[in-house]
């Protein structure tokens, strides 16, 4: 009961905040959730799965309760506040809400809902939470899929069962599976309800992320463009056609939604939706060479003292600092970076790996190994906490790390094997959705380190590999055309060129390889990236 009530204080903070303005619902799409509830509790229910639809979770959470308090035997709005507390599906929610929300399914399941229905959402969702402190996360996602699966099967005209089963295929997804079987059968599910429901949030929502990987990016833009017009009131709404710009390389499009997000994610106290905003618009600004609007963005990160604990913020402020140095290729800056210790480990990971690399490619060795050590001990704390995806990606960055200590000692071999090894296993996996792409993909390190011992052919090759699944990045333009213009490859030489121009025409610095470039000059004296 103690753990109970201290788990209940922290989350009710949680959703103390600044009040949501009275018409947003009126600028959040239309939803219609049909439930057995009083004619008021009805309205209340459907504004609340408006807020959900476009994980707006305070507001959400709380029209839920007020449908509650409007009918007190309203059952499904016990399973509202349930899936409230999940938060983004893809990722663990936070452990204070995890006895709220087995709390809730029971209260729900105690009012024996009016309808099997309702009591069938209710069972479904009660897999995320019974026995939770038993059985691992991935597991209950697992488990989750199937009774959502039962569900939708059940109700095969209900279009929110519907909706529901296709974002947990999603989010149940292998991260290795590069068929995307899970993705594709969800958006099978969603195409035709998209057509028949063009202001339903979620559906418009949802094929985004379901189709937020690189080989089917492009299906998803027409989603990406309607979705902010849909639900022009909601934070994440802006933000979230940016996942598929960036997956296209649009970074003019990822700049002017995720400025609007932040913006409206500020006004409304969202800080978290805040920062993962301004993250996604520091990568965008530094593909355009806009270094100058990228760290305006970092120092106002810097200063946000996020009043609630989740792991979108503190993912967002490790990232853009760290990225904001790597990107620039400022190893000394990168290694004097200073870590902030928070509970999310990958966050952490983040820090150790930008210093682990600067303190490599500045020469020093010794000192990286430190930080390589600190990922290999991050790695096996996720593992132990079960957290298989984040235990693999800071594993991928420990290996990326490690080769450049052995290149800077000298290892020149070695290095190149243990980073080609590492491009492959992060080719098997995918990015997380709380972040726009990794620091550098890791095959983009490998190109720049087979550039530097003179294997120019391989490195163009790699170059090019990268293009195919991180379109339009800036890094990997420039140092193809080094290669080309290495091989005596004019044409491609210049066709790298022109995009390195086309991105950077109203870049706000002067990167010395950039310089280089535009003067048209051979690149083969430029700083190593």
């Amino acid at each position: 009961m103690r753990k109970l009530l201290v788990a209940a204080t922290a989350v009710a903070a949680l959703y103390c905040g600044p009040a949501i303005s009275a018409n947003a619902n009126k600028q959040l799409g239309k939803v219609h959730f049909e439930t057995s509830c009083t004619p008021a509790a009805q309205k209340l229910f459907n504004q609340g799965m408006l807020y959900q639809h476009s994980f707006w979770y305070r507001a959400s959470n709380r029209s839920f309760e007020d449908a509650l308090k409007a009918d007190p035997q309203c059952a499904i709005a016990q399973w509202g506040i349930a899936l409230s507390l999940l938060y983004n599906p893809h990722a663990p929610p936070p452990p204070a809400n995890l006895p709220l929300g087995l709390a809730a399914i029971q209260k729900a399941k105690a009012l024996n809902a009016k309808t099997q229905r309702e009591r069938d959402y209710i069972d479904a969702l009660g897999a995320m939470y019974v026995d939770y402190d038993r059985i691992d996360h991935r597991t209950r996602v697992q488990n989750y899929l199937k009774a959502q699966e039962q569900v939708a099967q059940t109700y095969p005209k209900d279009i929110e069962a519907q909706i529901g089963y296709a974002i947990t295929l999603n989010v149940a997804a292998s991260p290795t599976d590069k068929t995307y079987a899970n993705q594709l059968k969800g958006a099978a599910l969603l195409e035709p309800i998209y057509k028949q429901q063009p202001q339903h949030p979620g559906v418009a929502h949802y094929l985004i992320h379901l189709y937020d990987y690189p080989p089917i990016a492009d299906k998803g833009l027409n989603a990406a463009k309607r979705y902010a017009k849909i639900a022009p009131a909601a934070p994440h709404a802006q933000h979230m056609p940016s996942h598929i710009f960036t997956r296209v390389g649009h970074w003019k499009d990822s700049i002017a939604a995720n400025a609007e997000s932040a913006r409206v994610a500020k006004l409304d106290g969202e800080q978290h939706d805040q920062a993962h905003g301004m993250d996604y618009l520091v990568y965008a600004h530094l593909q355009l060479a806009q270094d100058k609007k990228a760290a305006a963005i970092v120092n106002e990160m810097n200063a946000i003292d996020f009043k609630i604990d989740r792991f979108a913020g503190p993912y967002g402020v490790a990232a853009s600092n760290a990225r904001y140095v790597v990107e620039r290729g400022d190893w000394k800056a990168a290694a004097a970076l200073q870590p902030r210790q928070t509970r999310y480990l990958y966050a952490d990971a983040v820090t150790h790996f930008a210093r682990a690399l600067g303190a490599a490619r500045s020469g020093d060795p010794a000192a990286a190994k430190a930080d390589v050590d600190k990922l290999g001990e991050l790695s096996a704390k996720l593992k132990d906490a079960k957290d298989a995806y984040w235990s693999e990606i800071v594993a991928i960055q420990q290996q990326v790390a490690g080769a450049w200590v052995l290149y800077a000692e000298g290892r020149h071999d070695e290095a190149l094997k243990a980073l080609s090894a590492a491009a492959d296993a992060e080719d098997k996996t995918e990015k997380h959705p709380v972040t726009p792409g990794p620091l550098a993909p890791a095959r983009e390190l490998y190109a720049a380190m087979l550039l530097d011992r003179g294997m120019t052919t391989e490195a163009l090759v790699a170059y090019e590999a990268v293009l195919v699944k991180e379109p339009n990045r800036l890094a990997t333009y420039a140092g193809a055309a080094k290669a080309a213009s290495k091989l005596g490859n004019s044409a491609k030489a210049k066709q790298y060129v022109a995009k390195v121009m086309v991105l950077t025409r109203d870049a706000d610095t002067q990167r010395p390889e950039l310089i280089e470039l535009r003067a048209g000059r051979s690149a083969s004296a430029a700083p190593l990236r």
